[in-house]
């Protein structure tokens, strides 16, 4: 492993990983011909990462505004994917959790996205396969614990509801 400082081209190798990371997610998702929202999974992702977590979170880890993360979250609730926590220091905030439900959607449409791009990666070579797996691992082990929400939910937090509880921002 390489331990001498940062490599002359390692900016170059992770703007390429970030744009081809990109490109695969977009071809993937034309093939799985999906009819929601990308931001319904990345937010639906951001929550099964990060647990319960207040609405401007949900919007900046979504990369959305205040106003849509209201919508998507509502949109999320009425699916029965999100569901909303009352915060019981503060009657007037809420967070926002992914459900059993959403959990499931989120791993079905992920094994869409891989079932689409199977015929591209027919054929692969072993090597190949596990350079793959590698390049997985090292990259997980890397982001693993990079993003804690800035605001968790006490530890007493109400159980799921499905309706915004009276008085409470979403």
């Amino acid at each position: 492993m390489y331990s001498g400082g940062m490599p002359s081209d390692l900016p170059a190798l992770l703007g390429d990983l970030i744009t081809v990371n990109h490109r695969l997610a977009r071809v993937a998702a034309h093939a799985a011909d999906g009819r929601e929202s990308p931001a319904v999974w990345r937010t639906l992702s951001v929550l099964r990462q990060l647990g319960p977590i207040r609405l401007g979170e949900v919007a900046a880890r979504s990369r959305i505004s205040q106003p849509t993360a209201t919508k998507l979250v509502a949109h999320l609730v009425e699916r029965g994917w999100a569901a909303r926590l009352a915060d019981p220091l503060d009657a007037r905030v809420t967070s926002t959790v992914i459900t059993p439900a959403g959990d499931a959607a989120l791993s079905a449409w992920r094994s869409e996205l891989a079932e689409a791009l199977l015929p591209m990666f027919d054929g692969l070579a072993d090597a190949d396969l596990a350079t793959i797996r590698n390049a997985v691992d090292i990259l997980r082990e890397r982001l693993d614990g990079s993003e804690v929400p800035a605001e968790r939910v006490p530890a007493g937090a109400a159980s799921p509801t499905a309706g915004n509880p009276a008085g409470a921002r979403a």
